[in-house]
C-alpha cells in the first residue's frame, strides 16, 4: 500500500515500516555511525530510496520519540544528498537528547553526505 503525499514531503512509498525489512537491512551489517546516529544501509534494485527510523525506548517517552521522528523525517525531506539505490535504517542514540534541531540536522546530513560520497565512488 503506497500513498503519495503532494509537495516536498516524504512519500509513504519511501518509508520502511515492516520489522522483517528492518531486520534484513540491519543483518546486512553495512553501517555508518557517529555519536548521535547509526545508519544501516543496503543496496537494492528499485530506483527510489527508502528510510526506516528507529528511536529506542531508552531515549524517552512516546512524545519525545515521536518528536524526534518528525524532526528526522523533516531533515530527510529537506536533504537531497542520498543515494537512490539504497535502503536506510536510521537509529538514534541517547546523546541526541542533548542536541537542538540544527545540530541534529548537521549531524544527520553529515552522515548522509558521507554515505552518498562513498557509494558514488564505489560504483564508478
Amino acid at each position: 500500500m503506497a500513498f503519495l503525499i503532494w509537495g516536498d514531503q516524504m512519500k509513504k512509498i519511501n518509508i520502511i515500516s515492516k520489522a522483517k525489512e528492518f531486520e534484513n537491512i540491519i543483518k546486512h551489517r553495512r553501517y555508518y555511525s557517529n555519536r548521535y546516529f547509526v545508519i544501516y544501509i543496503m543496496k537494492k534494485r528499485e530506483k527510489y530510496f527508502r528510510f526506516g527510523i528507529s528511536i529506542p525506548k531508552k531515549i524517552g517517552n512516546s512524545v519525545t520519540r515521536n518528536k524526534l521522528k518528525r524532526q528526522i523525517k523533516n531533515i530527510i525531506d529537506n536533504n537531497k544528498c542520498f543515494n537512490k539505490n539504497l535502503d536506510y535504517v536510521i537509529i538514534a542514540r541517547k546523546e541526541i537528547l542533548n542536541l537542538k534541531y540544527i545540530n541534529i540536522s548537521d549531524n544527520l546530513n553529515f552522515l548522509l553526505a558521507k554515505i552518498d560520497g562513498e557509494w558514488t565512488n564505489e560504483n564508478k
